[in-house]
């Protein structure tokens, strides 16, 4: 039998088509409509990370994409393992991510006959993916892969879904029959640079713009665009604020770096910039800003100028567009420029008295724990080789406040559907995909109990991160609302969840773990973890009455 006669299966066929597509691992727990394509993946030497639960897979797929640029991608199983990683697509989806999750289904031949697991997975994936589809036909499966890939990474990036029914998976057809997009041959370039002429307009507003401010988003890492922008804040003179992914873009001790004031700044900033991010809750959907110029750069045509309308809108590649107005600009009037020094010393000095104010709160010495200071000795402990994985409530509102991020791509939150138990595979991935750097992950305990056993599968494959437990025994943001609302003798109702020795759990699968009860033995519990030689725990009992200021305004309901 010659090659081109050979014959292909449709799981080695599925994963022919993620090789090709720049797929290196999948995150997966396994089920008997999906076996053919591990097969696939051992041929093709594609790593395979089996966990305990569908949505850790699908959390870890998404965290993946986040960290290397490419798509990532999570294998399931039909009807329960499909319903178990929705959440994560969902979550994906709101931080566009771009990730492909593969689900079973029963064989074409028993639909609507009652197969195993068979429910309509493609009506309850569309609503939350850019694209899903059942695949009709083994002949079509890489055709179907490479189509689902290039949605994913049309516009602003998003996830996608694939159903393969359990017979198209496992029939085998001669290899040629089956059309295979080549790699690197199945897509177009996405670094595009939005309309020229508002580029131009742009750069007349800058030129002479007094007291303007950009506000960096999470697409500016998406679109590995940090040396651009570090650029396009240092040759125009312009305070930065950064959220998301995007922190880390300017180092912690930069002059134009700012984070507290940015309500101030753009109330009173005479031109506002927000690149890569949508006008929110995060913004109180376009109310916090009130420049009389507001520009908005985005990936995706349908973000910009939702909620708010905006002055100049440039849909694009945010690296590229950053890029042709810093080259546009050219000097910026001296009248303008002095202005702009003198409206960055005002905001320094404003920055600089916040900061002092709080600093009672960072380094109190106060039992239970105080979240500051576990925020504080967190952004102490955390070097540039370091990735943060904020999974929480009230801990990590406490922790966006304090923990500045040592050098880009060095903050993984759950992005705006703000959900819980990302951690975990958030965690496996970022060490996966960059094993020389350490990964602390710091957890409500809330969110760390939703997924927390599948750091037995990070010890499993030698991915060891540190997982710091801020524990004040509820679900502290949400009791926050329910005492304001309704009472002290109420505020605990439903979320109350008792008091966990979560370090014990580390003793079960033979990793470190420690309890914290003293503020002076979080730096030294820190280094003691650094150096377990394992995944870690430290448990962290914190003060249940101490409560975040954007969770007492309730700014994430306004």
């Amino acid at each position: 039998m010659t090659t081109a006669q050979r014959d292909i299966s449709g799981g080695h066929l599925v994963a022919r088509a993620l090789r090709n597509e720049g797929i290196d691992t999948i995150f997966t727990l396994c089920g008997g409509h999906i076996s053919d394509i591990y097969d696939g993946c051992l041929d093709e030497g594609i790593r395979i990370i089996d966990v305990r639960h569908e949505q850790v897979a699908a959390h870890a797929a998404d965290g993946y994409a986040r960290m290397t640029g490419d798509l990532g991608c999570a294998v399931v199983t039909a009807g329960p393992g499909t319903t178990n990683a929705v959440t994560g697509v969902a979550n994906a989806l709101r931080a566009e991510s771009p990730m492909l999750l593969i689900g079973g289904q029963a064989a074409l031949s028993q639909h609507r006959m009652g197969g195993l697991q068979d429910i309509p997975h493609v009506d309850m994936l569309r609503p939350i993916t850019k694209f899903a589809s059942s695949v009709p036909a083994t002949a079509r499966i890489a055709d179907f892969v490479a189509m689902a890939a290039r949605e994913a990474f049309a516009g602003a990036f998003g996830p996608v879904y694939l159903e393969v029914p359990r017979d198209v998976l496992d029939a085998k057809i001669p290899e040629h029959l089956a059309r295979i997009p080549a790699p690197g041959r199945s897509r177009a370039s996405t670094k595009s640079a939005g309309d020229l002429s508002d580029v131009e307009r742009l750069a007349a507003v800058l030129r002479r713009a007094e007291r303007p401010c950009v506000l960096l988003g999470q697409q500016v890492w998406t679109c590995r665009a940090t040396e651009v922008a570090v650029s396009f804040v240092e040759r125009l003179g312009i305070p930065a604020y950064l959220n998301g992914a995007a922190r880390g873009t300017l180092a912690p001790s930069h002059p134009l770096l700012f984070q507290l004031t940015r309500r101030e700044a753009f109330a009173d900033a005479d031109v506002v910039v927000v690149v890569g991010t949508p006008f929110d809750f995060r913004l109180r959907y376009g109310a916090s800003l009130k420049a009389p110029t507001v520009v908005q750069i985005d990936m995706g045509f349908t973000t910009v100028g939702r909620n708010r309308d905006v002055e100049i809108g440039l849909v694009g590649d945010v690296g590229v567009i950053l890029q042709l107005v810093t080259d546009q600009v050219g000097a910026v009037e001296d009248k303008a420029r002095a202005a702009r020094a003198e409206w960055a010393a005002r905001l320094r000095d404003r920055e600089t008295a916040l900061v002092v104010a709080r600093e009672p709160e960072l380094e109190t010495g106060s039992t239970p724990i105080h979240p500051y200071r576990l925020a504080h000795e967190l952004d102490r402990f955390l070097t540039e080789d370091s990735i943060f994985v904020g999974d929480g409530g009230d801990v990590v509102t406490f922790a966006g406040n304090v923990v500045r991020p040592k050098a880009p791509g060095s903050w993984m939150d759950p992005g705006p559907l703000g959900t819980l138990g990302v951690g975990t595979g958030f965690a496996i991935a970022a060490k996966l995909a960059h094993p020389a750097k350490e990964v602390v992950a710091l957890f409500g305990d809330g969110s760390f109990a939703m997924t927390a056993f599948d750091i037995q599968t990070a010890q499993r494959f030698g991915l060891p991160y540190i997982a710091v437990v801020g524990n004040n025994s509820h679900m502290n943001q949400i009791r926050c609302g329910q005492v304001q609302k309704y009472g002290e003798e109420r505020g605990s109702v439903a979320n109350y969840l008792g008091d966990v020795d979560f370090e014990k759990f580390a003793d079960v699968l033979g990793i470190y773990g420690e309890a914290v009860r003293d503020p002076g033995e979080l730096a030294p519990a820190l280094e003691r973890a650094r150096v377990a030689g394992s995944c870690a725990i430290l448990n962290v009992w914190l003060d249940p009455d101490a409560y975040a200021p954007g969770t007492q305004n309730q700014t994430m309901y306004k």
